[in-house]
């Protein structure tokens, strides 16, 4: 399922005019396959099994691209990235709701919330550039 994703990804960046890589092509596959956040370190060891010459500077330029292209988000409370399943829309305020005891990250979407917040930032004559609501909690079955 996930090469259909990476292709879905692959058709924006050509109608985009920018290059997904081999490597960041190979990261995006490394994210999809372990279906969880992960540190740019954790990525980078993993990376380093089909690139053994593989540097902090190459991850972090990758996440980079990854993250101004919208195909991923930081995860700030954890220093962590995750796939953004809304990546057609790169402009969109991403709700991540993360549960404090599996670390389990999904990510909603609410158009009110986004457009409540639109309103607040234009009221203050203020322009969003990027948004990311992180909610802690705890999962359904993580709950006490």
């Amino acid at each position: 399922m996930h090469t259909r994703l990476i292709d879905k990804i692959e058709t924006l960046c050509q109608k985009r005019n920018i290059n997904l890589t081999t490597q960041r092509r190979t990261v995006l596959d490394i994210m999809l396959t372990a279906n969880k956040a992960m540190s740019a370190y954790d990525l980078l060891d993993l990376l380093k099994v089909s690139e053994p010459q593989a540097k902090p500077p190459t991850i972090y330029r990758a996440l980079e691209f990854l993250l101004e292209q919208g195909f991923i988000h930081k995860v700030e409370s954890s220093n962590s990235y995750i796939i953004c399943p809304h990546f057609h829309d790169p402009e969109h305020i991403s709700i991540l709701l993360i549960c404090d005891k599996c670390q389990q990250i999904i990510e909603k979407h609410s158009a009110d919330i986004e457009q409540q917040l639109k309103y607040l930032a234009q009221k203050n004559t203020f322009l969003i550039k990027h948004s990311v609501l992180e909610i802690h909690g705890f999962c359904q079955q993580c709950q006490p």
